[in-house]
């Protein structure tokens, strides 16, 4: 569990193989279905670039419509940047220098409110965040254990163990992986598709927690619930918060 200043950020991380993988949905399926067992679940999104707050294109406020969530977007996302670049960049283009210790203290008054976070990173593992840290660096910082979100299309093998092999080389434990569909229409051409998990599970001696399907209506917290519940093993995401909240460490 991460900490700064004493004070403890408990939750799970929702990274992802590459940007547009899916991992604002999956953050706000798992958040939903949580909330809906009774949790006091919140959601955090460290870091965004390529929109502003305020015109509803942002991760963090796709977050807030989907879970109901009734908190203001710049608390959730503390850092939001305009230019579509990588966080570092967009920030110094906007005239901020970032820190590791900045991104992690902006996120402890959510975590005073919340029992866990759902964290919701920003592109892939290696996407540089400051002038000395990248995503995973975030990650391991916090010391909260990782999901990985990946296409469930041809190539998600590479990028899935390239991810794991990432993290695991910083100390970050990974519950598992989320084949995510997405947006995907090519899917029922692709051969790869029906082993992609198997080998994933083969390769990296990752779990696969399933295979999100795409979703062709707005993602409300009922069709997000509805979706994890059928499609997903959520017992290992579930046992990994509650194991923070009793005062354990995955790590």
């Amino acid at each position: 569990m991460g900490k700064v200043n004493d004070e403890t950020i408990r939750g799970l991380f929702v990274t992802g193989t590459d940007t547009g993988v899916g991992k604002t949905v999956i953050t706000a399926a798992i958040t939903s279905m949580l909330r809906a067992e009774g949790m006091n679940a919140g959601i955090w999104k460290p870091i965004q670039s390529g929109a502003l707050l305020g015109t509803g294109h942002t991760d963090a406020e796709r977050l807030l419509k989907s879970t109901g969530i009734h908190e203001q977007p710049e608390a959730v996302a503390p850092f939001s940047f305009e230019a579509p670049l990588t966080p570092m960049l967009a920030a110094k283009q906007a005239g901020a220098t970032l820190t590791l210790k900045e991104l992690i203290a902006a996120g402890l008054p959510l975590a005073k409110r919340y029992e866990a976070l759902v964290i919701e990173g920003a592109g892939g593992v290696a996407v540089p965040l400051t002038d000395d840290a990248i995503m995973a660096d975030l990650i391991s910082e916090l010391g909260i254990p990782a999901l990985i979100v990946a296409r469930s299309n041809l190539g998600t093998i590479n990028h899935t163990l390239l991810t794991a092999s990432f993290l695991q080389n910083r100390g970050v434990t990974i519950i598992g992986v989320i084949l995510n569909d997405g947006q995907l229409t090519e899917l029922k051409d692709d051969p790869s598709v029906a082993t992609n998990a198997q080998l994933i599970e083969q390769y990296s001696n990752l779990k696969v927690l399933g295979r999100f399907p795409h979703l062709y209506a707005e993602a409300t917290s009922e069709t997000l619930i509805h979706n994890l519940r059928s499609t997903i093993q959520f017992l290992p995401i579930r046992e990994a918060i509650a194991v923070q909240l009793m005062g354990g460490c995955l790590r």
